[in-house]
């Protein structure tokens, strides 16, 4: 199982051997990759020309390529970057197969559709989701079946269409592929269950009183001694220094926020002081079972969340879920390429302006080259994850496994679940402080209403990180490094054995873990939706480096940094 997780780890695969049908999508790729220039260029000649486009007449003092050798030359670069991304092996995408294992699709995301008592889905209307998932038409999705019966408050389904988008540039969504997420009664999903309720326990745990705190002590002690957990450890344990970190060996250097969220970056004539209004500490959602039904079935809350009156940093789980609220999805990275400039990290050894004698970069190879680059890959990766959401996995999101846990114990309903959940001391833990054992939420809603895996944010942190990592060096130590007091309301510096440690690609790699892992605390993200997220996202950003490399008119080499993996690559 191992070894075919890591055959299909972000495979650009594929298989050409069947004929498609000229009107389906891989039919529409088949056939553009065969169109030859010619056709193209003919195509291409009966265009209009006019407004900020090349005129047919150069003027008289035009320097450069002229008549056509231009248009050509345009031309072939991007027929050489399609031929290249249709020559691509087809993808597989294989599934963990909840969704035929269990008839009454308990296994699987149905939030915003009609359940019943015990938060089932209805089965008609989850056949009809499937059936419009499958034809794909736009105005099939205006027909899908809504649960709440008030329909005022009724949510709608964020964006199932995305995944059927395509792009002008890098690999195509459906030609990236993640494994198989852990199934719904696997003892690796119930390890995932068990860190998430911890993880709600310790929202308000100041990161800095970590290894102290007893929560934090007994949430590490428990996850290690799970049947099957796989988040990072020390010696075979998970540690309070490891607890709830990602997964690069940089997470677990130094602080456990990125100095790039607690650093200020100059934006123009402008600084972002990295603070802001938290919600209140103590406050969770949708641990009451009407609340939880009424989120099931797609009901807008009735309630906000609370929030705090004093500006602060990130100092605890909390503020990670707020800040993941409301974000615009590649806010933290362009806040970092800021912070990168104004500190005047170095560009990557392959930058052909790093030694040159007359020129600096700029539109290419400069700051808003690389400013809009990483901006740019997010949707591109929003696209490839929305994807594997909506027409692969459909992965239940944990608050719907918060059910079926609770309905469970309290004998409403028998589930096959591991027992490593079921018998959980974070979840009797949630029980005595609630009376349910529904999995606490950060946000009054809940999850968005669409599925878990990948996750959006986790996707676009990966693809935003890898641009970062390809354009600065990575080697270069983040001068005079920050830690927040516990209540957050003072930097001061951080004097840590390991502070010249914290270099900018393992604080860009533990920004991107935050980010994710944000969404965890929140309680609306499992912890492989972060880790093979990410390495969508990274998959996502080197397709598209790829394609842009043979624009460039610049001597340029190649892009090398390092994956999240830790393997070195070169672009």
């Amino acid at each position: 199982m191992a070894d075919d997780k890591k055959e299909q780890d972000h495979r650009l695969n594929a298989d050409e051997s069947s004929a498609p049908s000229p009107l389906s999508r891989r039919g529409f790729l088949h056939h553009a990759g065969r169109l030859t220039a010619a056709a193209l260029a003919a195509t291409v000649a009966d265009i209009p020309i006019s407004g900020g486009l090349a005129t047919a007449t150069a003027q008289a003092n035009e320097v450069g390529l002229v008549n056509g050798s231009r248009r050509d030359q345009a031309f072939q670069v991007r027929h050489d970057a399609a031929v290249f991304q249709h020559d691509l092996p087809v993808a597989d995408h294989p599934t963990n197969g909840d969704e035929e294992r269990y008839s009454n699709r308990i296994a699987s995301y149905s939030k915003g559709l009609p359940h019943n008592s015990l938060g089932e889905v209805d089965l008609t209307a989850y056949s009809t989701l499937l059936q419009t998932l499958s034809n794909g038409t736009a105005a099939g999705f205006e027909e899908l079946p809504q649960g709440c019966s008030d329909s005022n408050r009724q949510r709608r389904f964020v964006n199932p269409q995305a995944g059927l988008a395509f792009d002008l540039e890098g690999t195509d969504s459906h030609q990236l592929a993640i494994p198989p997420p852990p199934a719904f009664a696997s003892a690796e999903q119930a390890g995932e269950a068990v860190e998430l309720y911890w993880m709600a326990l310790a929202r308000d745990v100041p990161f800095v009183e970590y290894d102290t705190h007893p929560l934090v002590r007994a949430a590490a002690q428990e996850l290690s001694l799970l049947t099957d957990f796989r988040g990072p450890k020390v010696a075979g344990r998970v540690t309070p220094s490891t607890v709830f970190r990602g997964f690069t060996g940089c997470d677990l250097i130094g602080p456990y926020v990125s100095q790039f969220l607690w650093k200020t970056a100059s934006f123009g004539v402008e600084d972002i002081l990295q603070t802001f209004r938290s919600y209140a500490p103590g406050v969770d959602y949708l641990t009451s079972y009407s609340d939880w039904l009424d989120a099931q079935n797609g009901c807008l809350p009735s309630v906000s969340n609370e929030v705090e009156h004093r500006r602060h940093s990130i100092r605890d789980g909390r503020d990670l879920a707020a800040y993941v609220h409301v974000d615009v999805l590649f806010q933290a990275y362009f806040n970092a390429c800021l912070i990168l400039l104004d500190m005047g990290v170095p560009f990557n050894l392959g930058n052909p302006y790093r030694h040159s004698r007359t020129q600096d970069g700029f539109g290419t190879f400069g700051d808003p080259h690389i400013i809009t680059l990483v901006a740019e890959v997010a949707t591109r990766a929003l696209k490839a994850v929305w994807y594997q959401k909506w027409y692969v996995h459909r992965r239940l999101r944990p608050e719907e496994f918060g059910g079926r846990v609770h309905n469970h114990v309290t004998g409403g309903a028998s589930y096959s679940m591991h027992p490593d959940v079921l018998n959980s001391a974070a979840v009797g833990q949630v029980n005595r402080r609630y009376g349910t054992y529904l999995l606490p939420q950060a946000y009054p809603e809940g999850s968005p209403l669409h599925p878990a895996y990948g996750a959006g944010h986790a996707t676009v942190a990966g693809a935003c990180v890898t641009i970062l990592k390809a354009f600065f060096d990575e080697s270069f130590v983040i001068p005079d490094p920050v830690i927040p007091t516990p209540e957050g309301s003072v930097l001061r510096p951080y004097t840590g054995g390991d502070a010249q440690r914290l270099t900018v690609g393992g604080e860009l790699n533990k920004l991107a873990a935050n980010i994710a892992l944000g969404r965890n605390f929140a309680g609306i993200h499992w912890r492989t939706d972060y880790t093979e997220s990410l390495k969508l996202g990274e998959a996502v950003a080197i397709s598209i480096l790829r394609d842009q490399r043979s624009t460039y008119n610049e001597d340029f080499g190649r892009f090398t940094f390092t994956k999240f993996d830790g393997s070195p690559i070169v672009v």
